[in-house]
């Protein structure tokens, strides 16, 4: 959800930056909702997804700088592929072509989707306890049902199974090409991330790296993958945008 981002978007803005904080296509305005109709993120594809966020980018009158977490970390990167970014911060990115780790802990995360393979075609919300393994295992039991009533909501199935395939099938959307306008990319990894290990971080910062441009991978002592909206957002935060400011 967008209003994930609503913190993140005021630090850039004092900054200095114009911070836009834009969805994926369709979703709704606020997490009641986005759980009250949940179908609605049904159907939606990496490709899809960055394509929308393509034609965002191509509306602006200069290249961006884009940070992205999870699914949005890998579009960050597919968006940097077609240089399409100024720089880019990837935080726990979901693995992509070529990145071939598969730590149990991930599999773990994912199987409320992955477990039934009708939910491609689905939109699945995770119970609180799938949550708390998932997103929220790094913060207390307090901030954790606090971040699953705040923020949690269905996800589409169809990119944890595109992801799931990048390497097998040969036509995949999940890839990201190399170029040498990529522009600079900073990975950042969370140490205690069930999800978005950083095994599968450092496999994408070790591909990135055959980029002609700055690549540099940081990891976040004790930080999950809800590191982006809990209590220490911005210790997550403060380092992405010193790394933009370096090149925008």
């Amino acid at each position: 959800m967008t209003s994930s981002w609503a913190r993140w978007a005021k630090l850039f803005e004092d900054a200095g930056y114009v911070a836009l904080t834009p969805g994926w296509p369709d979703d709704p305005e606020t997490v009641a909702e986005a759980n009250a109709d949940p179908g609605v993120f049904a159907h939606k594809t990496v490709g899809e997804v960055a394509d929308h966020f393509a034609a965002i980018v191509h509306a602006l009158e200069r290249k961006p700088a884009i940070v992205g977490h999870s699914f949005g970390g890998l579009l960050v990167q597919i968006l940097a592929g077609r240089g399409l970014s100024a720089a880019s911060v990837a935080i726990d990115g979901a693995p992509f072509r070529g990145v071939l780790p598969l730590p149990l802990s991930s599999l773990k995360a994912a199987w409320p989707v992955l477990g039934n393979p009708a939910n491609r075609n689905r939109a699945v919300p995770l119970t609180y306890d799938q949550f708390r393994f998932a997103f929220a295992n790094a913060v207390d039991e307090d901030e954790a049902k606090e971040l699953y009533a705040t923020f949690a909501v269905p996800a589409s199935g169809a990119p944890l199974f595109e992801a799931a395939t990048a390497n097998i099938l040969p036509w995949t959307e999940v890839k990201v090409e190399e170029n040498p306008d990529r522009g600079p990319l900073l990975i950042l990894s969370g140490e205690k991330d069930n999800t978005v290990p950083r095994a599968i971080s450092e496999a994408a910062y070790k591909i990135q790296q055959r980029n002609p441009g700055v690549t540099e991978f940081v990891e976040m002592p004790g930080r999950g993958h809800a590191l982006t909206i809990d209590h220490g957002w911005n210790e997550v935060a403060s380092p992405a945008l010193a790394f933009l400011k370096r090149f925008v």
